[in-house]
């Protein structure tokens, strides 16, 4: 179990996650060998740095297919060693449909992974360049994807196992805001990511319309570090890049990255 100290550093609920870090570097420390993890989202992957850091004879690399990727495998190896982009065990599959005739979106493709059974650290991320659609996944999951999943939505897909190297550079839309907030309360952070009225995003967050880490989140109040990324339903996602400190009137200045859905 990891030390109680280093739990106070983080949230309550991200508890069990460092006792799993804790875990994966014991095992890479005692058996002198690598270990790849799933793909972990933002703040998992700065969690599990943070940890690394303290271990003089561990080091930890991280790959999601593409220099930008949102979810990322890390590998944890032993200094001697020398990572290759192999050890990250990466698939890429592109999504084949009638493209003149239907239209895909991000959410369709994620819904219908998440439909086979699959979590959502079994895969990276959804790409898209504006006319291709790939799925980064684990290569154990590749064959079980390209079997199982023949629609989304109404949809007749193939996927069809592609080379990493043929991975596209996503159309991202993210724009960067710079504002002052009360608090780093859920609500406060989607109100100001949005332009919304607190009372709006409190509602929105009640009614289970917010993910943080892909987690629903029901409470308002529910405390965000650097890091977190936030899904709100039919308007977005924003990225608590970083925490600059407080104004003079005892406001906190925050980076974000918003994109509009």
């Amino acid at each position: 179990m990891a030390d109680e100290n280093i739990k106070q550093h983080f949230r309550p609920d991200e508890a069990p996650f460092i006792d799993q870090v804790d875990d994966w570097l014991a095992t890479c420390q005692d058996e002198y060998r690598p270990v790849l993890t799933e793909f972990l989202n933002p703040r998992q992957r700065y969690i599990a740095r943070t940890m690394t850091n303290s271990f003089d004879d561990v080091r930890v690399s991280q790959n999601g297919g593409w220099p930008g990727a949102e979810m990322q495998r890390l590998l944890f190896y032993p200094t001697y060693y020398q990572p290759q982009e192999s050890d990250f065990e990466l698939q890429l599959i592109n999504v084949d449909y009638p493209l003149k005739f239907s239209e895909l979106h991000h959410r369709q493709i994620l819904g219908t992974l998440l439909s086979k059974g699959l979590k959502r650290s079994a895969f990276g991320d959804i790409l898209h360049d504006g006319d291709v659609w790939q799925v980064v996944l684990s290569a154990q999951m590749a064959e079980f994807v390209r079997q199982q999943v023949t629609k989304i939505g109404k949809i007749n897909v193939k996927m069809k196992m592609a080379d990493m190297a043929e991975v596209v550079q996503p159309v991202t839309d993210w724009e960067e805001v710079s504002t002052t907030v009360a608090s780093l309360r859920l609500d406060s952070i989607v109100a100001a990511g949005f332009n919304y009225s607190r009372n709006r995003a409190k509602t929105i967050i009640e009614h289970g319309l917010v993910r943080v880490n892909w987690e629903t989140i029901e409470r308002p109040d529910y405390p965000l570090s650097v890091h977190d990324l936030m899904s709100v339903r039919h308007a977005g996602r924003i990225y608590l890049k970083e925490d600059n400190g407080i104004t003079k009137k005892g406001k906190l200045r925050v980076s974000l990255a918003v994109v509009h859905a």
